[in-house]
């Protein structure tokens, strides 16, 4: 592609000259032969204006659906924040998004959006994908990987953060812990009868391989402060309490710091307790709580960057992006 450089040196004048002729700029004093002539070999060499090379550019479009509905995302700060961080960065790169809901593209309503691809934020059964794919082929699914062949993935190393948090545990002296989280989803995919609950899974190999798995102390609901503070309720009506939760996620955890509190416990003199995700209100509980920090900034990031690789046609092959996460110490816990 031509430059003012190039057409400078060909019409032998300054570069500055030159830019102010494809500017159009009548003010500047030079003979009606020479602008003809660097019109002339602008034209020759097919030069492209900075502002016809933008107008050129494509527009893309992408969607960004949760596989839950509205409500419950309102209630969830974790999911709230990698979709803000996808649309923050998608206002500035110039990028159209469209939020849409799970339930209308299971009955159809939004298969001729014309969507370039698709962010999936969340866990989608088999059903939910196949509706998915006919929007578009472009997906990147944040949070679950249901097939890393067909699509591109970003996910987090839950099995690392489950153990730091447990050895955590285990050096301040607890043995008896507990564990409260989300039922496992069932699946329709024919290869797979459940989706893994990572969290749970590596709490269970955890405690077997310290001969302290306890069947009575795992609480399993869903993710929302509700279930964390009925789960809670119930494990404090064991005759023997646990001495410290795993909870696995921070809402779960903010519902059981109620239902300690309400019973008359204290934390962490009675409870000690580890959340997960490191949302904004968990360094603001009383006390502050520790908790396992997962970067969703760098999710959504990673996410669109992912799917406009895929977009633009960079590549074929698919990616399945593992991130790091991190344990963050405050006050929730004591030692024993």
């Amino acid at each position: 592609m031509a430059t003012i450089k190039d057409i400078a040196s060909e019409a032998n004048v300054s570069i500055s000259t030159v830019s102010r002729i494809l500017n159009l700029d009548k003010s500047l004093n030079v003979s009606e032969d020479t602008r003809k002539r660097v019109l002339s070999i602008a034209e020759e060499m097919n030069y492209i204006t900075i502002k016809e090379r933008k107008s050129k550019i494509k527009n893309y479009t992408i969607g960004i659906v949760c596989s839950f509905d509205e409500e419950k995302e309102l209630n969830d700060p974790y999911f709230i924040s990698i979709r803000m961080t996808i649309e923050k960065l998608c206002s500035k790169d110039n990028i159209d998004y469209k939020t849409l809901y799970l339930d209308k593209i299971i009955d159809n309503s939004v298969k001729h959006c014309n969507l370039d691809g698709l962010i999936a934020i969340g866990i989608f059964q088999g059903d939910e994908i196949e509706k998915l794919s006919k929007i578009t082929k472009n997906i990147v699914f944040i949070d679950s990987s249901p097939d890393e062949w067909e699509f591109d993935s970003v996910v987090v190393d839950l099995k690392y953060g489950v153990t730091k948090a447990l050895e955590y545990l285990y050096n301040l002296g607890h043995r008896n812990i507990g564990y409260i989280g989300a039922k496992v989803i069932p699946h329709s995919n024919k290869d797979h009868n459940e989706l893994i609950n990572y969290r749970e899974v590596t709490y269970r190999d955890f405690m077997t391989n310290n001969n302290n798995l306890d069947e009575s102390i795992i609480f399993k609901g869903s993710f929302t402060p509700e279930d964390g503070y009925k789960l809670m309720q119930e494990a404090l009506e064991l005759r023997k309490i646990p001495t410290a939760f795993f909870i696995a996620s921070d809402p779960m955890a903010i519902g059981a710091y109620k239902a300690i509190q309400e019973k008359g416990y204290k934390i962490p003199e009675d409870i000690s307790i580890i959340g997960f995700d490191d949302i904004a209100t968990a360094q603001f509980l009383t006390p502050s709580l520790t908790t396992v920090k997962v970067f969703t900034d760098f999710m959504g990031e990673t996410a669109l960057s992912v799917l406009m690789e895929k977009i633009k046609g960079e590549r074929t092959l698919s990616k399945k992006i593992l991130l790091p996460v991190k344990l963050i110490i405050r006050d929730s816990c004591k030692e024993i």
